[in-house]
């Protein structure tokens, strides 16, 4: 996942003649400038805190691609730029193609055909105390009524911030299950889904959480827990349609 904010990345411009390396070094920028030895635009060391940082980087994009003359097009490698927006919660792709050509792709993240990785709580970067989840889960248990009174105490007791979401727990004697369903509930879901695989009979437990923040948010701080079989598996999403370039 991407939580840095500011901009970050290289775009591959290529061999160059020495004057044309020596002008595009000479431009400058706030946010960006040409490394002769990478033969690449690269973000600077000392980033400005003032400068809204999307239409700067825009401009000092251009301005470096507009420096290399047209006979060197076919040299630039191209590369992506990703930049987290100061004033919405967006990741902003800039993406220099090969040749030279420029995008600029809003994220839009997407689950469908995201890949699984096995359950780790380590992987899930959201602080505990922010975690919003939202949600259903099913599960088999000898007791339902004690566990699903086991499941509710956990998300009743929990020291969040935020604590007017949903979160209702029922247990049904007749099936054996036990049925978690959670609306903008706040709840360490590494807390949760410990407890769920440790109160579930073996290979009951079944359902999806997707667990996003309450803090400032940004499109890249969800993930989805997935729990199928008894086992779980972590999602996460695509912020974008293609993979990214590599430069």
């Amino acid at each position: 996942m991407f939580h840095q904010q500011g901009c970050h990345g290289r775009v591959l411009i290529g061999p160059l003649p020495a004057a044309v390396q020596a002008r595009l070094a000479g431009l400058p920028g706030d946010w960006l400038e040409f490394d002769a030895a990478a033969g690449a635009v690269v973000v600077r060391h000392v980033q400005p805190t003032a400068a809204p940082c999307l239409p700067t980087i825009v401009s000092e994009v251009v301005r470096l691609l507009a420096a290399v003359p047209v006979e060197f097009h076919e040299h630039i490698g191209g590369g992506d730029l990703l930049v987290h927006t100061e004033d919405s919660p967006h990741v902003v792709r800039l993406r220099v193609e090969e040749g030279g050509g420029l995008r600029i792709t809003w994220a839009h993240p997407c689950f469908a055909n995201a890949p699984r990785q096995p359950y780790a709580g380590g992987r899930i970067a959201i602080d505990p105390v922010f975690c919003r989840l939202n949600g259903d889960v099913a599960l088999s248990a000898p007791d339902p009524a004690r566990a699903a009174k086991e499941i509710q105490r956990l998300a009743d007791t929990f020291e969040g911030l935020y604590p007017e979401g949903e979160f209702q727990a029922t247990g049904d004697k007749t099936q054996h299950k036990v049925r978690v369903h959670m609306h903008d509930a706040n709840l360490d879901v590494r807390v949760l889904v410990e407890r769920l695989l440790k109160i579930a009979s073996h290979g009951s437990a079944e359902g999806t959480i997707e667990v996003s923040s309450f803090d400032e948010r940004y499109p890249d701080d969800c993930i989805r827990v997935v729990l199928e079989k008894g086992q779980a598996w972590v999602e996460e999403p695509a912020l974008f349609d293609e993979a990214p370039a590599v430069p």
